[in-house]
């Protein structure tokens, strides 16, 4: 079963003020989504945010947003730059490609020799 991770790409504190308890030290975080599995790990281009509060330690959801909130997301959203969508192949992944492709030219010599 793959492993899916956000891995925080870019944090920025704010200082807006939290529509809960109106502290002026916010949190923004964007994520990017990957995906672990014993053969491959793949980087997807699914890129999310959260804010969060540093005092009460609320989540702000974008219903909660004020007109400030909104425009600070907007100028940090134009900088954040997410990993290139990849794939990169594990180590037991290319150990069983040689093996099948060794098993697959011995039995092509065993039939070639006529052994089979």
């Amino acid at each position: 079963m793959a492993k899916q991770r956000q891995i925080a790409i870019k944090e920025a504190e704010i200082t807006n003020n939290c529509p809960e308890c109106f502290n002026q030290e916010l949190k923004l975080t964007f994520y990017q989504k990957h995906t672990f599995n014993p053969f491959f790990h793949r980087t997807t281009d699914v890129v999310t945010h959260e804010i969060k509060c540093k005092k009460c330690y609320s989540i702000i959801y974008p219903v909660n947003w004020t007109a400030d909130i909104e425009r600070v997301f907007d100028y940090y959203n134009k900088l954040v730059q997410p990993d290139s969508p990849s794939v990169r192949f594990t180590t037991l992944f290319f150990f069983l490609l040689i093996l099948l492709l060794g098993l697959v030219a011995v039995g092509i010599y065993m039939k070639m020799e006529g052994f089979i």
